[in-house]
């Protein structure tokens, strides 16, 4: 027993100074945090990024292209050239040992493409969509990290809650036992009344270490949230604030209009339609424009024919146009249209799906969150009634006019009440968080 009583005064010990230590880490505080360095938005932006230089001018193919070629090319070789008199018939030999040659190049070129059958044009469009794409999945993966954030956030304020419920217990059971004791030595009470608070407060302190487990192991979950290598050593605010939540009419309109999945969902479509147009440009011709500018030129040591020419030099401007037209390919451009009407086809079947899917989900959500506000209300009674009943039975208990059983029976049902409403109040508010996400407003509400 003298071990027990020293492991609760250590847990009360450590309780008071943590009391002391601990930091508070407010709602915007965490949300900030976690806004600059959780991972998943860090990949986000990048990814957006990607997407943007994917959607300049600079990729779009509307620029030209410049090119600039340069060269030099060195020669030594031997020459043996036969030449033949017209007069005599007869052949001499020259033969040259070690002739050299110097080549020298340099020419610039521009490159135009002037028309293309507009697939540039759709290419460039798809682009831009591509990106819209991108920056709603970006939402998309800051919406999810809200959630997840504030649904660990919760957690922890849920168990910060139960914890001091748990400590409040305990503190009633050290009470009980000293109670008991006196009782005891004094001949009031039997050595089973003993027992029995020494068993309860055994059980409350073990109940109150593991509920101490689960929160610093909460902390951690939420660390990996934030981004951050942070001591789990901090306290979280506890007070919930509820929105006003719009009917559920207006609510429904705002989820089809705001909702992540479907936006991105009609982006795809949209994409869809441009990957159409750019396969149908293959059926027109294209006309490119190309002019260059060069220089060569070119020493020959002819040892062999002195009379030869030895140094020539050239430079010049050269433009042309060029016309390109694939009358027939075989199909292909007629099965990449087929294919990509089927594709866009499918993205719309996808679309209705999903809004079926999410006016269900939103539907549902809504039902839950009426009758968890209902619940909280209930559970909030509930605590009063318990509170009112667990004081009498306390007076009672003290003037004997209870058993110590009934006494821990007003204790028990006090705190589960605490606990139950606790559990109801962040219940309520998580199914709120959802319903703002799927409605697309919960970047906009404050915490």
């Amino acid at each position: 027993m003298k071990l027990n009583k020293k492991a609760i005064i250590l847990v009360v010990f450590l309780s008071t100074l943590q009391l002391f230590s601990q930091e508070i880490l407010t709602k915007n505080e965490a949300l900030k945090i976690t806004l600059e360095n959780n991972f998943g938005i860090k990949i986000a932006n990048n990814n957006l990024e990607v997407a943007k230089n994917n959607s300049s001018i600079y990729n779009s193919g509307y620029l030209p292209t410049a090119t600039l070629n340069s060269g030099a090319d060195y020669r030594r070789n031997n020459q043996t050239i036969v030449f033949t008199d017209p007069n005599t018939g007869s052949d001499s030999e020259r033969v040259g040992n070690g002739v050299v040659t110097k080549t020298y190049s340099a020419s610039v070129g521009i490159n135009y493409t002037i028309f293309d059958g507009l697939g540039r044009k759709y290419n460039y469009q798809q682009l831009k969509e591509t990106y819209n794409l991108t920056e709603l999945q970006a939402k998309e993966t800051i919406e999810n990290t809200y959630l997840q954030l504030f649904t660990v956030y919760f957690q922890i304020a849920r168990l910060t809650e139960n914890t001091n419920n748990l400590e409040e217990a305990l503190t009633i059971s050290k009470s009980r036992l000293e109670r008991a004791k006196y009782q005891y030595e004094y001949g009031q009470s039997t050595k089973l009344e003993l027992l029995n608070a020494e068993v309860d407060i055994n059980n409350d302190s073990i109940s109150l270490i593991n509920s101490r487990q689960q929160l610093s192991n909460a902390k951690r979950g939420l660390n990996i949230v934030l981004g951050v290598e942070k001591e789990v050593n901090y306290e979280v605010e506890t007070e919930v604030d509820f929105n006003e939540m719009m009917n559920f009419e207006n609510l429904q309109q705002k989820t089809l209009s705001n909702n992540s999945l479907l936006n991105q969902n009609k982006k795809n479509i949209a994409i869809s339609e441009f990957n159409i147009k750019i396969n149908n440009s293959n059926y027109l011709p294209s006309l490119n424009f190309n002019t260059s500018y060069g220089f060569n030129r070119t020493e020959n040591e002819n040892l062999v024919n002195p009379f030869g020419a030895r140094l020539i030099t050239s430079d010049g401007l050269n433009a042309g146009l060029t016309l390109f037209w694939n009358i027939f390919d075989g199909g292909a451009t007629k099965t990449r249209v087929a294919n990509a009407k089927i594709a866009l086809e499918n993205q719309q079947i996808l679309l209705d799906q999903q809004t079926v899917t999410i006016k269900n989900n939103l539907k549902n959500t809504w039902e839950n969150y009426q009758n968890q506000l209902f619940i909280l209300k209930a559970q909030e009674k509930n605590v009063a009634t318990a509170q009112n009943n667990f004081d009498r039975t306390e007076e009672r208990y003290k003037l004997g006019q209870v058993t110590s059983i009934e006494f821990r029976q007003a204790q028990i049902n006090l705190f589960n009440s605490k606990t139950a409403f606790n559990n109801a109040k962040f219940d309520a508010k998580l199914i709120e968080l959802q319903l703002l996400q799927l409605s697309g407003d919960i970047l906009n509400v404050k915490f």
